[in-house]
């Protein structure tokens, strides 16, 4: 469901404001201008969930102290192919830009480049860093583990993030392939797109403290800040129970934190975004892993991407379903919404747009949006 309901703004000039945000809370330029083009390209691309409506996440923390502005990035262990990044508590979307340059570097060297990072925050869309590989002729790979959300099949309690996998991979005349999904039902950011437009969820994507399915946005949104109410949460990929396939989803989510959070060292399942005794927010310790394959490393990157046309040819044109006019490839959607954000504007909610005015007054920075 889209959030598009408000003032139409370019693109360029809401990224210009969010960089004004972030050099206003001490961020560095380098890292002001990634932050910035990360939050701008979800909002292009029709993913308005994990768009500058999350700015007011990053404001906040940047403010607390629990996200770092200027944090001390180190590499902790590298071989030819794989490295170790410590993000320092910082803003996940610089390092996880700079781990996954290293991951193509990687991939251009010996074939194949994998980088994970721990000590991290939340880092955007995950399709983001996958698509940075498809100018190298690489396949890119892009995961992130996160809050606790979702229930794990058969439990009441949310013990794990909703964990985004994304995979990205070229084509020559067609749209590449761009896999960008949560491991959930959909990803939080879902819920609050509906809060906003006060609409009731679909039956299936979420459980009361119960673990009973309900379609009480609020309640649901509630039971994540309330942990006191003991349960309730997303449900993985395929639903509660088994029947749907639910306990795959699951199961990816779960692989998610072992590549993320255990691989890397960070935090996993429960233990992420942790508090001190009274409370306070501790530095979130979110993990990623990023990924590259240089395509001619197994066969010329030519003949892949033809191949990858074909392919998505031969899905296009077989027979539609009653009712359907057309077969979609993962990413096109997305590259299309972008085509029209790009010439017509962003539609911005209007509480998010709203939100962003208070932010600007906050900070005493300039709101020409």
């Amino acid at each position: 469901m889209p959030d598009n309901t408000g003032p139409r703004v370019r693109a360029d000039s809401l990224k210009r404001f969010c960089e004004r945000v972030f050099q206003k809370l001490g961020v560095p330029e380098d890292d002001v201008r990634i932050t910035a083009d990360v939050l701008v390209a979800a909002d292009l691309r029709g993913i308005d969930s994990h768009g500058v409506a999350r700015l007011r996440r990053y404001a906040n923390g940047l403010q607390s102290g629990m996200i770092v502005a200027r944090p001390h990035v180190q590499v902790v262990t590298e071989t030819p192919a794989t490295a170790l990044i410590d993000a320092g508590a910082g803003l996940g979307q610089p390092v996880s830009y700079r781990a996954m340059e290293k991951a193509i570097h990687k991939a251009l060297d010996v074939g194949a480049g994998f980088v994970a990072v721990r000590n991290s925050n939340h880092y955007g869309i995950a399709g983001y860093y996958a698509m940075m590989a498809l100018e190298h002729d690489c396949i890119g790979f892009s995961t992130t583990n996160a809050s606790v959300l979702v229930v794990p099949t058969f439990a009441r309690n949310g013990m794990l993030g909703t964990n985004p996998i994304s995979v990205a991979a070229p084509a020559n005349q067609n749209w590449p392939f761009v896999l960008d999904m949560a491991t959930s039902t959909v990803p939080r950011g879902k819920l609050e797109v509906y809060h906003r437009l006060e609409k009731p969820l679909p039956l299936g994507w979420a459980t009361d403290e119960t673990g009973t399915p309900t379609t009480d946005t609020d309640r649901v949104l509630e039971n994540f800040k309330d942990k006191t109410r003991g349960g309730g949460g997303l449900l993985p990929l395929g639903g509660a129970g088994e029947l749907l396939g639910g306990h795959k989803g699951y199961g990816l989510s779960l692989l998610v934190d072992i590549l993320c959070g255990v691989l890397p060292g960070a935090a996993y399942a429960d233990l992420v975004y942790p508090k001190t005794a009274d409370g306070k927010p501790l530095p979130s310790n979110i993990g990623h892993c990023f990924g590259a394959l240089r395509i001619d490393a197994f066969r010329p990157a030519e003949a892949f991407k033809l191949a990858m046309d074909d392919l998505q040819r031969r899905l296009k044109e077989a027979p539609k379903a009653e009712g359907q006019a057309r077969i979609y490839i993962h990413g096109e959607k997305e590259y299309e919404e972008a085509e029209r954000r790009s010439r017509d504007g962003i539609s911005l909610n209007p509480k998010v747009a709203a939100d962003l005015r208070v932010i600007a007054d906050e900070l005493e920075i300039e709101y020409d949006l």
